[in-house]
């Protein structure tokens, strides 16, 4: 029933035991989500506790994932405001949590936001931190990031896109030694 307002606030055990907490989404930022953490609620206690909760959001970062400038465009069309969203504690990192956000679609489906932006071609798979890498979790999750990627690499989406017959000649052309040594000499004729 507690309401966290910054990640040091959270005890070890709910980051070793990798509990999900439900928040608001207010900024999505080049470092992550900014969330409004949004505590168990009964009824005549909360009601009390509010009046002398802080305010503060936490900083959520997508863990296992290296996201693209495109990857948080797609994240602030995809997420509304203020949108409920579930993160799973997988680590911590001085002011930051690396988690797995979950987003609900419809009363019975809910999406990882990790892997649809790995699945989107927004981002890259990176080691998950927090996690111990001889651990199941840390395997078992880092295996659904990288099936992921790999669909958006096979379907050649977003960061993965191929480049055109004429964007490749282009840039053999650029990095040809003699076009090279032409445009130098071009350059110190101009100079002198």
């Amino acid at each position: 029933t507690t309401k966290f307002t910054s990640a040091l606030d959270i005890p070890v055990e709910f980051v070793t035991k990798n509990v999900k907490l439900r928040g608001k989404v207010h900024h999505i930022t080049e470092k992550g989500l900014e969330v409004e953490h949004i505590p168990i609620s009964i009824p005549l206690i909360t009601s009390i506790q509010r009046k002398w909760q802080s305010k503060g959001l936490l900083l959520v970062k997508l863990a296992g994932v290296e996201w693209a400038p495109s990857g948080m465009a797609w994240l602030q069309q995809e997420l509304k405001p203020k949108q409920m969203i579930w993160f799973q504690l997988l680590g911590r990192e001085e002011l930051a949590l690396e988690c797995l956000v979950l987003v609900n679609k419809g009363q019975f489906l809910s999406v990882c936001l990790n892997e649809e932006i790995l699945r989107q071609g927004l981002g890259r798979t990176v080691p998950i931190k927090g996690l111990p890498h001889d651990s199941h979790l840390h395997w078992k999750l880092h295996r659904r990031l990288l099936r992921a990627e790999l669909k958006a690499l096979k379907k050649h989406k977003g960061i993965w896109q191929e480049e055109s017959y004429y964007e490749r000649l282009q840039d053999r052309i650029s990095s040809n030694r003699v076009v090279q040594r032409l445009k130098q000499f071009v350059s110190w004729l101009r100079s002198s």
